[in-house]
């Protein structure tokens, strides 16, 4: 649990309520977080000058410094984000939640930042409607900023590096505990599933060749529904902490594969796709892009991954859930 300064607390809350907050109650509740960090719901009463009683509810992330594989800025990139002028780029139809206050202890190696509640549908409750228009939106934000190259955009220090998804596949390669398992005759995967991930192995240098002649746009790089909140006709996106330069679709990987609502895989990729590139389209001409590669992307960001996740799994729930997941991508590649 977070220590809470009440001088820090009213200050968030006047300018979360608009008015001088001079004291309030709070309780705190943990909604998600992990070994880095930690998502605290933070709810109470705010009492005004003139005595007035204010419910309020607001989050509070706590983010501790740890270094992600060839991206060891990211865990402080969402403060970094909140205090430039980030938000400016956003839409009423697409954002992040706003936020209220963001500070930094370098003695502590670590940030803080309070934030609005969200109060919207998410994760596994998205219908295919609601994923069909949170691409759309992504793609017309992706768009609209490829095509007119802000400035604030172009002073942004804190972003991940374009070949992030790149490294991130031949780091989980270099990995002889997965690489070599799907080699071996002691390997419990189908072999077609194998055989898939072979042939990317073998075709990689061609596969990237392919993908870096993709636009190069801002990519949210955790773009999948636990991020994900529709709210209102909205969509507010969450955890901008791995966000950076990438290709154009490679948050729809992210979306189809990252513990993906596998009975409806193969459907949401054939309905996000298109509707991905038609918000992009309304701001840039990329039609003569045949080949959007975002299979490929999903094998390289997911397919070690999922086999690490099945040698790892703790039931045979998990394993037939994560071999599911293979099947699906299988038969997505199938399509192509």
């Amino acid at each position: 649990m977070s220590v809470i300064k009440n001088e820090t607390l009213t200050q968030v809350l006047s300018k979360m309520l608009g008015t001088k907050i001079i004291c309030a109650d709070f309780q705190t509740k943990p909604l998600h977080g992990g070994t880095v960090g930690n998502v605290e719901l933070v709810t109470g009463n705010a009492e005004t000058t003139d005595g007035r009683k204010l419910p309020y509810k607001m989050v509070l992330k706590t983010q501790k410094k740890w270094e992600r594989y060839s991206d060891p800025d990211s865990w402080r990139r969402e403060y970094d984000l909140y205090r430039s002028h980030f938000d400016a780029l956003f839409s009423e139809s697409f954002r992040w939640p706003q936020c209220y206050h963001a500070e930094t202890s370098e003695e502590e190696n670590e940030t803080k930042i309070w934030m609005e509640y969200i109060d919207g549908i998410s994760g596994v409750d998205l219908t295919g409607d609601m994923y069909e228009h949170a691409v759309e939106e992504l793609g017309r934000f992706q768009g609209k900023l490829y095509a007119e190259q802000p400035a604030l955009l172009q002073d942004l220090t804190n972003l991940s590096n374009v070949d992030y998804m790149k490294n991130f596949y031949l780091h989980y390669r270099s990995w002889d505990s997965v690489y070599g398992y799907i080699r071996s005759d002691d390997c419990e995967i189908p072999k077609l599933i194998c055989d898939m991930l072979i042939g990317i192995d073998e075709r990689a240098d061609e596969i990237l060749s392919r993908i870096e002649k993709l636009p190069i746009v801002l990519c949210h790089r955790d773009f999948w529904v636990a991020n994900i909140f529709y709210s209102e006709g909205n969509v507010i996106l969450l955890d901008w902490d791995t966000s950076g330069w990438g290709y154009l679709g490679e948050d729809m990987a992210s979306l189809i594969a990252d513990e993906a609502d596998v009975e409806h895989m193969v459907a949401y990729y054939r309905r996000c796709i298109p509707a991905y590139y038609k918000g992009f389209s309304e701001y840039a001409d990329i039609s003569h892009i045949t080949d959007n590669c975002v299979y490929e992307m999903i094998l390289l960001m997911f397919g070690y991954r999922l086999v690490e996740w099945y040698m790892n799994a703790e039931s045979d729930d998990e394993r037939a859930l994560h071999i599911h997941t293979l099947h699906n991508i299988y038969e997505i590649g199938t399509e192509q």
